[in-house]
């Protein structure tokens, strides 16, 4: 009887083992995820702007960080569809999201 308990918990544990190994083969797997699609992001953005269909990101963003003022630059978005920036700032404890137009760098919304 002990036997058999011990077999019925080694197979539990095993199951227990394999569940976690390939949980963390998913978890692991979502950052790359993640890493593609803001390289595809970046690849269209350079396309865009080697085509001339956008300016540099560094002259929107120069644009874009005069109008926020002391806020902090957290990060950007590049929408291929519609050839447009968004931006992340924080400023005074608050997320502040802007809108670019890449071809010409105005700026086109904010929202908060």
């Amino acid at each position: 009887m002990a036997f058999a308990y011990a077999m019925v918990m080694m197979m539990k544990r095993k199951s227990l083992i394999a569940m976690l190994g390939a949980l963390s083969v998913l978890v692991a797997m979502t950052p790359a995820a993640q890493a593609g699609n803001r390289r595809d992001e970046q690849d269209a953005a350079r396309r865009a702007m080697l085509d001339g269909q956008v300016m540099p990101f560094s002259l929107i963003k120069r644009r874009v960080d005069a109008a926020v003022g002391d806020a902090t630059y957290l990060g950007s978005e590049f929408h291929p569809s519609s050839n447009r920036y968004r931006l992340k700032y924080v400023k005074n404890g608050k997320v502040v999201w802007v809108d670019a137009d890449g071809r010409t760098g105005d700026i086109t919304g904010w929202a908060r």
